[in-house]
């Protein structure tokens, strides 16, 4: 399965946030939104989960060990 990566450097902030989240999509999507409400004030909701699974990008694949 691909992993998704949410990574809050990609967006403007007040907090200059550096925070990056990866893992399966729905993981991620939960773990963004919990962010996004506890950190930037954002307002829990179906519309705020729809816009954090449309900023996920696919994780790259790192060099082999």
């Amino acid at each position: 399965m691909t992993r998704k990566v949410a990574d809050c450097r990609r967006f403007p902030s007040e907090t200059h946030c550096t925070l990056t989240i990866s893992g399966e999509e729905n993981e991620v999507v939960r773990a963004a939104t919990q962010h996004a409400v506890a950190v930037h004030g954002h307002e829990d909701g179906p519309e705020l989960r729809e816009q954090v699974r449309s900023m996920l990008e696919e994780e790259q694949a790192g060099a082999p060990a």
